[in-house]
Parts: structure tokens; C-alpha cells; sequence
């Protein structure tokens, strides 16, 4: 469901577009209109998934909070750990968007 901000947020990342097409070439300037409203569309998926604050969040928003993540990654064994920092305060949204996107595989 399209809300006013949401609707207007769109209408400013689609109006900041042809402004920063990276190209004089109109093909290459398609697909890049065409990756950064994949993106956009993306990240507000992510947003609603995580949870109701970020499903009404702005791109920036969701970008900071959920994307921009200050963790540290590191591998043992073949096996990759993701640590995060202990009092993160988005961390209940990021296990969320992580759960409902990454379902574990069964267990035989």
C-alpha cells in the first residue's frame, strides 16, 4: 500500500534521475534508470520486511540502518560468522529482514 511519503519519495528519486544519468548514451542511461529503480524498489522491500519502522522509512533510512551494517565478518573452518556489535539498536530489524529473506535449510 502507497502512503503519501512513500509516494513522494519515489517521485524525488525518480525526479533526481535524469539529472545524474551517468551517460550521454540514451541506451546506457535506460539501464542505469532501470537498475536504480530496482534498487530503490529492493531496499523498500527490505524496509517493509524488516519491521513497521522501516516499512515507513526513507531509503537513507534503511540504507544507514539496515545496509550500511557495522559488523565484522569473519571465517573459520570454511564457515563464515557475521558479528555485530552487541548494543546495536537495529539489530531485532536486521535478524527480522535476515530470517524472512535467508530461511536456514531444513535439518535431515
Amino acid at each position: 500500500m502507497w502512503t503519501t511519503a512513500t509516494a513522494s519519495s519515489a517521485k524525488a528519486a525518480a525526479a533526481e534521475g535524469p539529472d545524474h544519468a551517468p551517460s550521454g548514451n540514451f541506451q546506457a542511461n535506460a539501464a542505469w534508470l532501470a537498475l536504480a529503480a530496482l534498487a530503490f524498489n529492493l531496499m523498500r522491500a527490505c524496509g517493509t520486511l524488516a519491521d513497521t519502522f522501516h516499512a515507513r522509512a526513507t531509503c537513507a533510512t534503511i540504507r544507514e540502518h539496515l545496509i550500511n551494517v557495522p559488523a565484522r565478518l569473519s571465517h573459520s573452518s570454511r564457515r563464515l560468522t557475521l558479528h555485530l556489535p552487541e548494543r546495536w539498536p537495529w539489530q531485532d530489524a536486521f535478524d527480522t529482514l535476515l530470517h524472512v529473506v535467508h530461511v536456514p535449510p531444513p535439518t535431515a
